[in-house]
């Protein structure tokens, strides 16, 4: 029978172990056999072993983590929703939150699915696409943190690029602060929201045609390929966090951006080279290979995106705690507790979890940082807020409704020269 690609098909030694077999022992039509799980450890030994991330201590213990996770996170949201009193911030911090829910679970699901075929690339590339929004609203929380584009440049605009190599600054010496260097930001981190459900749905599209395998740097697959364009890409997203954070440091200390960002950095891109990392121990045989697991027959790469992720489901509790302490909800709930009654932020928990999916002002923001037409204006939001009337009617007539935000954008001529 052909072995899956990746695989070493020839020179293999076999273990003294009692479990070790011949390869064509094992490869053999007995069924009895390949109802097992077949591993080629170092040395291209060939056995029938027991993969410990497809045992049920493992299974229930990254679900303990997993589900662990979810509560505390889920709680965390819940908090967010009920003191929803500033929705241009919170609406970013909610989005960010829930990449533990889709990170832990999505991982779990594919730890508990990882014998059955490549079932995993379908599950993670959820996640990833989902790592590319994230890094989008972790950079828009940052510009309502410091009052939108405009309020940003009103006080950077004209300041002097100071020359860094720590940030990459090293060749913008000279140079000063403009428009276009929010609009390059934005820019790098919206391109990595395009281009990484791309790569997905062509991982996908390789995968079922056999030519994708995590860890296969040959040049006949797919792999390196999407390697190389996900790496340059995520690197410039990465680069343009840090020069927005390099220009607005001090404005945004008292936002405490520093745990903020580590701890973002952390789940999305240290993940990322901690997957590579293990695809490249499998790779070079400190990883078990497997040939089947359970009797089904599966892929270079299985093992090292199963020990991916099982640690994610265990580092995403730790991520939850350290997002609980980020992004707290105890200013919200003091600017709750200080609102007068008859001005409710927001109509229930449910309308707040509804604009907080509506990916609107994402689409809206993209064509305004890429459409020509706008790239000489800065963005300024402004809230309308419909108050009732006495009597508990607004103006609109009917029953008696709840005050309603109604966010608003203004365009503002920007001086600088292009």
């Amino acid at each position: 029978e052909e072995m899956p690609a990746g695989f070493v098909t020839a020179n293999l030694s076999y273990a003294k172990d009692s479990r070790s077999q011949p390869l064509s022992s094992v490869l053999s039509d007995d069924t009895d056999r390949r109802n097992g799980t077949v591993l080629i450890s170092k040395n291209s030994t060939i056995s029938e072993d027991q993969l410990f991330l497809n045992t049920a201590a493992a299974q229930v213990l990254s679900g303990i983590f997993v589900w662990s996770a979810l509560l505390l996170t889920c709680h965390q949201i819940y908090m967010h929703l009920r003191s929803y009193t500033v929705p241009n911030e919170q609406r970013y911090i909610i989005r960010i939150l829930f990449i533990v829910p889709i990170y832990a679970f999505d991982s779990w699901l594919s730890l508990l699915f990882i014998s059955n075929g490549q079932y995993y690339v379908y599950f993670d590339s959820v996640r990833d696409c989902y790592e590319a929004f994230v890094i989008y609203n972790f950079l828009s929380l940052s510009f309502e943190y410091l009052g939108g584009e405009s309020g940003i440049m009103s006080e950077i605009r004209g300041k002097p690029i100071q020359s860094s190599c720590l940030y990459g600054t090293c060749c913008l010496g000279g140079m000063s602060y403009s428009i276009g260097f929010l609009r390059f930001c934005k820019q790098a981190t919206l391109q990595f929201c395009v281009i990484k459900p791309i790569m997905a749905v062509i991982t996908i599209l390789l995968q079922a045609f056999g030519k994708y395998h995590d860890g296969d740097f040959n040049v006949n697959s797919g792999y390196l390929y999407i390697t190389i364009i996900y790496n340059f890409s995520v690197s410039l997203a990465l680069y343009a966090l840090f020069l927005f954070y390099f220009a607005t440091s001090d404005l945004l200390r008292p936002y405490e951006p520093v745990l903020k960002f580590l701890t973002i950095k952390s789940v999305i891109f240290l993940s990322f080279w901690q997957g590579m990392l293990l695809a490249i121990l499998e790779r070079c045989d400190v990883i078990p290979k497997a040939l089947y697991i359970d009797g089904h027959k599966v892929g270079a790469g299985t093992v090292a995106a199963g020990w991916q992720n099982f640690i994610i489901c265990i580092e995403m509790f730790f991520a939850a705690i350290a997002l609980r302490y980020a992004f707290t909800c105890r200013v919200y709930q003091e600017k709750k507790s200080d609102t007068p009654d008859n001005i409710a932020p927001m109509q229930s928990i449910s309308s707040g979890l509804k604009e907080t999916i509506n990916p609107n002002d994402m689409v809206q923001d993209a064509i305004h940082n890429f459409s020509p037409a706008y790239q000489q204006y800065t963005q300024q939001s402004t809230q309308e807020v419909d108050q009732p009337h006495q009597n508990g009617k607004t103006g609109s007539g009917g029953g008696v409704k709840r005050p309603k935000r109604n966010d608003k954008m203004m365009l503002i001529t920007s001086d600088d020269e292009f």
